[in-house]
């Protein structure tokens, strides 16, 4: 047995900029039906993740920020997914800049995988969001979870551009760190137990993630079709008038331009400045 195959201990942050490198030039060729497949599973996945967080948090009665919490936590099941069982994220695929920046890819190949990666989370989120209607599931608790949905989706759609701007690059950092730390375990816990805080802290505090929205406004618009849920929405005072095409778009542009900037800048960008520009 070889001396690697006994190693235990966490790669170093170094060793782990280098991985990240190497693992984006592999995300970047990757061939556009196996991209866009798994594309559409992360957007899936982290549909699933959504909507598990709706069912934690209705009804919960710990109070606002043990709520949060718990709503983190369940969501963290959309990451856990992606990295444990093999998907493309678009605001994961943010750190391909490394090997951008690197000059080991195109400026083409990089935005070819981040429009794939972007597109095919979409179709994954709407899908799932989709399929979570049809369902019927989101009348459980006399359509509590229903009422909660709509709440998330009105909320989202409320925010005003440079909140949502702030909001999403906060997460993105938040979510491109959660990758950046799997890739320092060795094991399957260690990836899990890397997503969860970073995960359940950005979903906690409230910054906004633009493949988690293509599930949540979706959903909403969607529910705004059932009557009985609209007049608990309005008696509830949720303002349901921006749950639409022009507020999801509202809220898609600022949040997209604020997880490139996270991601990118905030934590690709300083860990190769530290770690790697002296090798280009």
């Amino acid at each position: 047995m070889s001396d690697s195959s006994l190693q235990i201990d966490a790669y170093t942050s170094a060793e782990i900029a280098e991985r990240v490198r190497d693992g984006g030039v592999t995300k970047a060729r990757l061939g556009s039906l196996d991209l866009t497949a798994l594309a559409v599973l992360a957007g899936a996945f982290i549909g699933l993740g959504a909507a598990f967080a709706t069912l934690a948090t209705t009804g919960a009665t710990m109070g606002f920020g043990p709520t949060r919490v718990l709503g983190g936590v369940a969501f963290s099941l959309g990451l856990i997914l992606v990295v444990v069982a093999g998907a493309e994220l678009f605001t994961g695929n943010n750190l391909v800049a490394m090997a951008w920046a690197s000059r080991l890819i195109t400026t083409r190949q990089l935005l070819r995988n981040w429009t794939l990666a972007f597109l095919g989370n979409f179709v994954g989120a709407l899908v799932t969001a989709l399929l979570v209607f049809a369902t019927g599931t989101w009348v459980a608790g006399e359509r509590a979870v229903g009422l909660t949905a709509l709440r998330i989706a009105a909320a989202k759609c409320e925010l005003g551009f440079l909140d949502a701007l702030a909001r999403g690059i906060l997460c993105n950092a938040l979510v491109c760190l959660a990758v950046w730390l799997c890739q320092s375990g060795r094991s399957t816990t260690d990836k899990i137990l890397s997503v969860l805080w970073p995960i359940t802290a950005f979903v906690a505090l409230g910054f906004e993630h633009s493949i988690a929205n293509m599930y949540f406004i979706p959903l909403g618009w969607l529910l705004r079709s059932d009557a009985e849920l609209v007049a608990a929405a309005g008696a509830a005072g949720i303002p349901l008038e921006s749950v639409s095409a022009a507020g999801f778009l509202a809220n898609l542009v600022p949040v997209t331009l604020g997880n490139i900037v996270g991601g990118t800048l905030l934590v690709a960008g300083v860990y190769w400045v530290v770690h790697l520009r002296r090798g280009v």
